[in-house]
């Protein structure tokens, strides 16, 4: 009797088991307990992939043997993939191949999937190993390339992005305003390779005729030569009718060779105010600041050593807002304070903020790199330093400006030149040209990963609490395991004694 209860007991777990696995073969189930919702799909990706009207083919480079700490980048990229292939209703399918020898490494390699160099610890010995990690999307005849997927990084932002270069063939034109000294299009090319995933930007040049209808968004960038009144008045009938403004200004100039500051003016600071914003041209200072090198010499030798100068400040104070979402660190060079001054007929939000030590310096002034800056200096906390104005400006349609007081926060030089940008500064742009533009529905992905959340930062008393708890936690669970353990054994051992004694 009592073997035939345990036998009953193992086929009804074993029953359990089975149909728990049936289950999961056809659904899918994720708790997600992450802080930015960073395991579940979101509304973009889940209604471009249920309005997919051909295949699409994933074919993921990964190869085996890598440290944990990598490979659980593939274990996630799959996870998505099989998200995604149910979501399609089958049009996208997908292979995970391991370029294990020369023909699959050539293949990948001609794809245009990048070879990595990883250190892998083997037999008490460390090596480096030749690694693929990438993916190419495929639809139809073209297709495009994922040629490194970055532990850790946005991995939902890089594959829609991809499947969305494909199956949006009709882009959107943004026009990039030229002839007031504005970067070209090859002196923006992180920003502009964002933004031609789903956009067309266009340079363009104002005159005294309307700007075209094709037009969704302008966005005018450093211009360093006044703009005539007849082509701001373009720009105003084009906000009137509903069009949408993009505006990167520098109200200041310095030049560290010189030593120098100076006042900027273009004629968009009184358009600007007209609108009740107002641009200062009184550089900004932060005790939150980037370093610039500075050399001195030292007897025969020239020494170069880092300073950290307050003119270029480390912005990580930002609203909630979709332009700022996910962002966790901005650098401006000489940039100024934003402020609104119009009435409640348009609605500022403030985007960007200083830290809580920061301060303000007029022009002209001499800029001393080896100053010793006090608390005196930066009195101040909090200076807004770009924002977003929304309203009816004169016309029949609502219309929307977003206003940053540096020209040059994302702009790379020439192409001959190129200065890799910081990812969060492109970022801020072309979350803004989305915002404005608003349907693409990326913006909320493209800042979409696991954050640097250094314990350094936290206060010292969350500190100490997370190291003691992360020492103590695993030996008071033992611990409470073996209580448990003790009592469940010491009730069967008091049940068969009193079954014992009733025989």
């Amino acid at each position: 009797m009592k073997s035939t209860k345990i036998l009953s007991t193992i086929v009804l777990i074993l029953a359990i088991v089975l149909m728990v696995n049936l289950l999961a073969s056809q659904f899918s189930f994720r708790l997600d307990l992450t802080e930015d919702s960073q395991y579940t799909l979101s509304t973009a990706t889940k209604d471009l992939l249920k309005d997919l009207e051909e295949p699409i083919t994933v074919k993921a480079y990964f190869s085996e043997g890598l440290r944990p700490d990598i490979a659980k980048t593939k274990t996630d990229f799959r996870e998505l993939l099989i998200e995604y292939a149910e979501l399609s209703d089958g049009l996208l399918v997908y292979e995970f191949i391991n370029p294990d020898d020369e023909e699959k490494q050539a293949q990948a390699a001609q794809a245009g999937v990048q070879s990595i160099q990883i250190s892998i610890r083997e037999k008490n010995e460390a090596t480096v190993k030749q690694a693929y990690m990438g993916a190419v999307v495929q639809m139809g005849e073209t297709t495009d390339v994922i040629p490194f997927i970055q532990p850790n990084a946005p991995i939902e932002y890089e594959l829609t992005k991809s499947i969305k270069k494909l199956a949006v063939l009709d882009k959107p034109s943004i026009a990039l305003i030229q002839g007031h000294g504005e970067p070209a299009l090859q002196e923006m090319l992180q920003a502009n390779q964002e933004i031609s995933i789903l956009y067309s930007l266009e340079p363009y040049v104002l005159s005294t005729e309307p700007i075209p209808d094709r037009f969704k968004t302008l966005a005018l960038i450093r211009p360093t030569d006044s703009i005539p009144l007849s082509q701001l008045a373009q720009i105003d009938a084009f906000l009137n009718r509903g069009g949408n403004l993009l505006l990167a200004i520098n109200t200041v100039e310095a030049d560290l060779n010189r030593q120098s500051g100076n006042a900027l003016n273009t004629g968009l600071e009184t358009w600007l105010k007209n609108k009740g914003i107002s641009v200062s041209n009184q550089f900004v200072v932060d005790a939150n600041c980037a370093q610039v090198n500075v050399s001195q010499q030292n007897g025969f030798f020239r020494q170069v050593s880092r300073i950290k100068l307050p003119y270029i400040p480390i912005i990580q104070s930002f609203a909630d807002h979709p332009i700022t979402k996910g962002l966790e660190s901005t650098v401006f060079q000489f940039v100024s304070e934003i402020n609104y001054t119009g009435d409640a007929s348009a609605q500022f939000t403030p985007l960007l903020f200083t830290s809580s030590q920061s301060g303000s310096q007029a022009t002209p002034l001499y800029i001393d790199i080896r100053k010793k800056w006090t608390k005196k200096d930066l009195p101040r906390a909090a200076i807004p330093i770009g924002g977003v104005l929304e309203g009816n400006f004169g016309g029949s349609q609502n219309s929307k400006i977003v206003v940053f007081a540096d020209g040059d926060f994302s702009v790379n030089g020439s192409q001959e030149s190129f200065q890799q940008q910081q990812p969060d500064n492109i970022s801020l742009l072309v979350n803004s040209i989305d915002w404005l533009s608003d349907d693409t529905g990326l913006i909320s992905l493209r800042t979409k990963g696991i954050a640097s959340r250094p314990i350094d930062t936290l206060e010292e008393s969350t500190q100490e609490l997370l190291k003691y708890l992360n020492f103590l936690l695993p030996i008071i669970l033992v611990i409470i395991y073996g209580v448990i353990r003790s009592q469940i054994s010491k009730s069967i051992r008091v049940k068969r004694m009193e079954e014992s004694y009733a025989e």
